[in-house]
């Protein structure tokens, strides 16, 4: 039994210590063992289900979440303790000196009135820290583990501000027609169909970018979109008194384009 005192309430110095005491000798075996890349997926499945929560607009469960994120947080950073390399107030010191550094207009004399001004000069900024002297520089930046669509899009934005990028919607759509139809050559040859749908989803992804649209919100939706049909179609079959593997491709896209219109 730990020497640990039980509150109606605790804060983040609890936290700390809680998470601590479990790494240490007479803590947890599982806490022991972790280390960065064994709880790395954990560190991405917490993130997601906080964007869950605000997704659903649910506090309740947004505060549960968001605990979860930041004890995360706190393990990966008592991991770095225990090694010797920063400390929890590390973090928070690095983070509350970034903050002031690229908010020269709210801590310092720049001028940014709105919210493109704010944008230019947080850029310019970051890239000034992180010692980019190239523009290809700023996009090899882009994390790698984001999901693509979304690494896609920034790293298409970092691109557009070298003035690397079509002038309106219509350039871009016209890749994508190109890149579509040199997929289909790619599939009736069976050389590079992998390069070719990366090709094509690129340039869906500009697509989106001109649109003023989310390409993994709107991927989401479709696959939202693509259940609530499947649903309908399996239903119908079901109403036939038989199952879909009974039915043609023919007659199931009948089915789907009910389901559509319904």
């Amino acid at each position: 039994m730990v020497n640990f005192e039980l509150k109606s309430h605790y804060d983040y110095e609890d936290l700390l210590r809680v998470i601590h005491i479990l790494r240490s000798p007479g803590g947890c075996p599982w806490d022991q063992e972790q280390t960065h890349t064994s709880i790395r997926r954990e560190f991405l499945e917490e993130t997601y289900e906080a964007l869950e929560a605000i997704d659903r607009d649910d506090p309740a469960l947004l505060q549960e979440e968001l605990g979860d994120v930041l004890m995360q947080v706190v393990f990966h950073a008592d991991l770095e303790a225990d090694a010797g390399r920063f400390t929890m107030d590390d973090v928070c010191d690095g983070i509350v000196k970034k903050m002031i550094y690229r908010h020269p207009h709210v801590f310092g004399t720049v001028d940014a009135d709105t919210t493109e001004q704010v944008l230019v000069n947080w850029e310019k900024l970051k890239r000034k820290e992180k010692g980019q002297e190239t523009h290809a520089q700023a996009l090899d930046s882009v994390a790698r583990t984001l999901p693509q669509l979304w690494r896609a899009e920034k790293i298409q934005k970092k691109a557009a501000k070298a003035g690397f990028d079509w002038a309106d919607i219509s350039g871009a759509l016209d890749k994508l027609d190109e890149e579509t139809a040199e997929l289909r050559q790619a599939v009736a040859e069976q050389s590079n169909v992998a390069e070719e749908v990366g090709d094509v989803l690129f340039a869906a992804v500009k697509v989106a970018r001109f649109a003023g649209v989310d390409p993994e919100a709107a991927l989401y939706d479709t696959c939202e979109k693509f259940i609530r049909r499947f649903r309908l179609v399996e239903e119908a079959v079901t109403r036939q008194g038989t199952t879909m593997d009974k039915l043609t491709v023919d007659e199931l896209d009948q089915l789907w384009k009910q389901a559509k219109r319904s």
